[in-house]
């Protein structure tokens, strides 16, 4: 590891950064309902929310197989994370022509806003999901399907889900199935860009508020040639995606910095999209097609997974361009491929490695309930992280958000 960044990976470095980064000191004032300041009076602020966005894909909500399952599922996902990943596979959302999976995905993402869980569908535009029917379609039929589809999705849940993988892995889609399959025919015809260009124009124009990320399984210089370009033909990409599956073998803190800096440069917040590290042996064929039925979690296992979440985690939290980690899969049971890659075990009882993102996420990146008394003027001022948070006046909680790391104010209006 050289240097530079094996001091940008050190706790003291990554400690800085975070408190520079990921923290504000806030002066909020408090007004009665006519604007007087609520002078002298004694308030509770509490942190009911991340700014940042904690993660991980939600697919087994409600279909696992007892009832105990689900409910510890639920609990267990509930308490931890902030941001959700719903399942738009094509090949799975319309088996049958215009017959779609809306009301089950909008079952999923209801809970999730209910449990003030921000919702993205993954994915529109990727080559490895599409139904059958669909590829008994000529090449202008498939095409206006395709496309039609993104706008389609895209309208029908704006609002209960507004932050969307438009296409996913558009580096490798060329190539599938020797160039014969129809979205590799497709994104050679209108080149990478142009699939992009198109895909997540339709996008912003069927949800202008939609946060659209651009989404690719390896930070490889084709996908930062794929970004570059994209951005250059002023494709509509809010957020670059980065897949970081370590089925193989651990990244490390060099390669995440390296990753983080070198994506960082095209100017939009990073999202390390697909994280898994194993908490079992690692993956030692090349298939990532196969399902085990023999890939276990192990104690050494769980232990080594914890110490290299954590640290991950820390660096990756520290660095100003990424806004959000998405951890996948949270179960061990029904994990992709069948690898030991949750954060809880098959049982949803919690591994060391979900006691550590706990301890991170809701204690030590975690604003402490603060009891404070205003002054003469109405005021108070208080640390901590940015992300939603309540003033209580007496038996009043009143909404206000911290957004902007450093120094700040916001002003709130309480009845009282």
């Amino acid at each position: 590891m050289s240097s530079a960044i094996l001091e940008a990976a050190s706790d003291q470095q990554i400690e800085k950064r975070i408190q520079k980064h990921r923290t504000a000191t806030t002066r909020l004032t408090i007004k009665t309902a006519k604007g007087v300041p609520l002078a002298n009076q004694a308030v509770t602020i509490r942190q009911t929310n991340h700014e940042f966005l904690f993660g991980c894909n939600i697919f087994p909500l409600k279909k696992l197989r007892t009832p105990a399952l689900e409910e510890g599922f639920q609990k267990r996902f509930a308490e931890l994370l902030n941001y959700a990943t719903v399942p738009f596979y094509w090949s799975g959302y319309e088996r049958e022509e215009g017959q779609t999976q809306a009301a089950r995905l909008k079952e999923m993402a209801t809970w999730c806003v209910a449990h003030d869980i921000r919702v993205k569908g993954h994915t529109l535009v990727y080559h490895q999901t599409i139904p059958e029917w669909s590829a008994t379609k000529s090449f202008a039929e498939f095409k206006r399907l395709q496309l039609e589809r993104v706008t389609r999705e895209v309208k029908e849940f704006a609002g209960l889900i507004d932050i969307w993988d438009v296409t996913n892995e558009t580096c490798w889609a060329p190539g599938h199935l020797k160039g014969q399959h129809p979205v590799a025919k497709l994104t050679r015809k209108m080149g990478r860009v142009g699939i992009v260009k198109e895909a997540y124009g339709l996008a912003r124009k069927a949800n202008p508020k939609a946060t659209l990320v651009l989404n690719d399984c390896d930070p490889t210089p084709l996908y930062a040639k794929l970004v570059r370009e994209s951005l250059a033909a002023k494709a509509a990409v809010d957020v670059v995606g980065i897949q970081s599956h370590m089925h193989k073998g651990y990244w490390g803190l060099e390669r995440a910095w390296k990753v983080c800096e070198q994506y960082a440069k095209f100017g939009r917040p990073l999202h390390f999209s697909e994280l898994t590290i194993l908490s079992g042996i690692l993956q030692k064929d090349h298939s990532w097609a196969l399902t085990r039925t023999d890939w276990f979690s192990t104690a050494e296992g769980e232990e080594l997974q914890a110490k290299q979440v954590r640290d991950f985690y820390r660096l990756l939290f520290s660095h100003p361009a990424v806004a959000g980690i998405t951890w996948w899969d949270f179960a061990d049971e029904g994990a992709w491929l069948g690898a030991p890659a949750g954060l809880v075990r098959k049982d949803m009882s919690p591994k060391p490695a979900y006691e550590e993102l706990y301890k991170l996420i809701k204690k030590d990146w975690w604003t402490p309930e603060q009891k404070l008394m205003t002054d003469a003027k109405g005021v108070v001022e208080f640390a901590g992280f940015l992300g939603a948070h309540e003033v209580q006046v007496k038996r009043e909680k009143v909404a206000f958000s911290v957004d902007k790391a450093g120094k700040g104010s916001a002003v709130v209006r309480v009845k009282a």
